[in-house]
């Protein structure tokens, strides 16, 4: 089952994983909203993408304000009339300082953006999927390996990533009734923006600082269209995406 003509929501489509994501997703032949804060940086992902910029529709968006995703919804039912698939991927991390050192304000930013940001976005996604024809759709979450384990000085980013898996599980349930499949892709070190640091050392568990390997980002890519183009009575639940010699197994 190919992508043509379906369309699709991408969150954090700006930078990184959702930029990969949403290009991947136009070469596979979905019409593709693009959402994130920054209206330059999608326009710069529409611009890179190698096919399909004609339908890549940009749509700025702050996914922690309920208006602004409504908003964003709307847009795409009043364009293309209907939504297939939504890739929750937008996110944010606090500094990596010692948790008694985080802040109020930078704790609830992480947890707004990264959970609070997908709940609003799959409750728009059942609302618009569940009453459009023929119905139902699909929810991919970025719940990112941090929902198995943490890195040191991560507790906001993990709280959230492995508040995201529950949310898997309930948006799984709860969508079966309205043929709306929900999975989760777990991704472990993909060279992007966010990743740039492994190159020259970070934090382990033991208080060491390490090289960790990275893995293109594309591999990625490839997974999120294979989760979107299974058809809807197969799901992938759960996905683990890693650079083959990341220190993730025996982590701590």
């Amino acid at each position: 089952m190919n992508g043509k003509n379906r369309i699709a929501i991408v969150t954090g489509a700006g930078s990184g994983i959702g930029r990969a994501s949403a290009r991947a997703l136009l070469r596979a032949g979905f019409l593709v909203v693009l959402a994130g804060r920054r209206p330059e940086a999608l326009e710069q992902t529409r611009s890179f993408a190698e096919a399909g910029t004609d339908r890549a529709l940009l749509v700025p968006t702050d996914v922690t304000n309920p208006d602004s995703v409504h908003a964003l919804f709307e847009k795409t039912r009043e364009t293309f009339g209907r939504l297939d698939l939504l890739f929750n991927n937008a996110g944010t991390n606090a500094p990596a300082i010692p948790l008694e050192d985080l802040t109020f304000a930078q704790w609830r930013q992480v947890i707004e953006v990264n959970l609070t940001g997908a709940f609003l976005c799959t409750q728009e996604a059942f609302r618009l999927m569940k009453n459009q024809t023929p119905r139902g759709g699909r929810i991919i979450n970025n719940g990112s390996i941090s929902a198995h384990a943490p890195r040191p000085n991560s507790a906001p980013y993990t709280a959230s990533k492995h508040a995201i898996t529950g949310l898997t599980r309930s948006t799984a349930l709860d969508g079966r009734k309205y043929d709306i499949a929900c999975g989760q892709i777990d991704i472990g070190n993909a060279a992007t923006e966010m990743t740039a640091r492994m190159a020259t050392g970070v934090l382990q568990a033991n208080g060491e600082i390490a090289v960790e390997p990275t893995m293109d980002v594309e591999q990625v890519a490839q997974t999120v269209v294979h989760m979107a183009t299974l058809p809807l009575d197969a799901n992938i639940l759960f996905v683990t995406v890693m650079a083959t010699k990341m220190p993730l197994v025996g982590r701590g």
